[in-house]
């Protein structure tokens, strides 16, 4: 209904993303409302959010904060309820007060409230690539069954979504193009980053993201997942996505159609172009980016994506042809030992022998349910911690 505020559920709202989208939504209080905010354990960030944003509910994950969250806000003077947990987060996101769910929660743990949202049949905002990797197919039946809207909110996805054709003519696509930066190691040998510490892995040349997200960038696991993301979110065979580098980050990525044309999707690279484009979908509102300068750039650069180096990547496209679990175990694995290399308990190149060697040893099967997932992800990540011991005590 034209004038109408919607009411959006932010799920990781002290992360990179979940500030992008708050930027975007304070340009535009006559149509978007920041109504829930959720932390997982940041109460000092997240009631700083809520004194500027003043949204009906403030989440945080880890129960430990609870009674300082609710005490916060009754100092602050602020009626917002104050609730915790995973079981909160899922009640948010199915909440019928909230016409929006942004679910931008790091990792595994934002899969329950991921589909507690399409569950709802709401408009999902994704920018929790695990639940796609983790519970794609699980994920798009039960938007399809509820009728909820899916934009990505990933600048790939979002990028292909838009140059995707509008008459469900999906049969006349030949590519997907998914491009990367090549992260802060791009042309680097393997043997070269033997003694790469978290501080320099973290050091993205064109995106500013939170540190999990910015290993995965390092490894180009980042982009193995992404693969995986388009394979559900478009129905698209693996065959038919490839994986190019282009270090600009400006062409986010393109669409190849069986007539010869090639669709592609520019911008500078900032999330909130994305974000604008899941709020305001299908209309289009001032997100805050510059315009962008192509005669500033002047030129853009193509390379091949090497798998030697950045092993991540092919470990990604092998998952997806196993199908099944095997997408399951990759990301538990590749949670854990990016966990161990930002403790300081794994070395960089280690990274992908922990996922390669979890994937060799755990079959994959059929994704019958959620409940297998979960089993499987549990295995997997406590098999991914036994291969890190091993390496850590040689």
């Amino acid at each position: 209904m034209a004038g109408t505020i919607k009411n959006v559920a932010l799920l990781g709202a002290t992360g990179s993303i979940g500030l992008s989208t708050l930027d975007v939504i304070a340009r535009h209080p006559d149509k978007y409302r920041a109504a829930a905010l959720s932390a997982h354990s940041k109460v000092d960030d997240l009631l700083k959010l809520c004194a500027r944003f003043n949204p009906d509910v403030a989440v945080i994950a880890e129960p430990a904060g609870y009674i300082a969250l609710r005490d916060g806000l009754k100092e602050l003077g602020l009626a917002t309820k104050a609730m915790a947990g995973t079981s909160a987060l899922s009640d948010v996101a199915a909440h019928p007060e909230f016409d929006t769910v942004l679910a931008a929660i790091v990792g595994a743990a934002g899969m329950p409230s991921t589909l507690a949202a399409a569950g709802a049949g709401k408009r999902l905002l994704l920018a929790n690539k695990e639940s796609v990797v983790v519970a794609g197919e699980i994920l798009m039946r039960t938007a399809r069954d509820n009728n909820a809207e899916i934009l990505p909110i990933d600048s790939e996805h979002n990028a292909i979504y838009q140059c995707m054709p509008s008459n469900g003519q999906h049969h006349a696509v030949r590519r997907l193009l998914l491009t990367a930066s090549g992260g802060p190691f791009r042309g680097r040998s393997r043997e070269s980053l033997a003694g790469i510490t978290p501080a320099q892995a973290c050091a993205h040349p064109n995106w500013v993201m939170g540190r999990k997200i910015s290993i995965d960038s390092a490894t180009l696991m980042n982009k193995g997942l992404e693969v995986i993301e388009a394979h559900h979110l478009f129905n698209i065979g693996a065959e038919k996505i490839e994986v190019v580098v282009h270090p600009q980050s400006i062409i986010h990525s393109l669409v190849d159609y069986v007539d010869g044309s090639v669709l592609a999707q520019l911008g500078n690279p900032d999330m909130r172009t994305a974000i604008a484009y899941g709020l305001s979908w299908p209309e289009r509102v001032d997100s805050g980016v510059a315009p962008l300068d192509l005669i500033g750039l002047s030129r853009f650069d193509f390379e091949k994506a090497d798998t030697t180096v950045f092993p991540c990547l092919a470990l990604a496209f092998d998952a997806l042809k196993l199908g099944g679990t095997a997408p399951t175990i990759l990301n538990a694995a590749n949670e854990i030992a990016v966990a161990a290399f930002l403790d300081g308990k794994l070395s960089f190149l280690d990274i992908s022998n922990v996922i390669d060697a979890t994937l060799s040893v755990i079959s994959a099967e059929p994704v019958r349910d959620l409940d297998v997932l979960l089993a499987v992800d549990n295995q997997a990540r406590a098999k991914a911690q036994e291969f890190v011991n091993k390496m850590v005590n040689q």
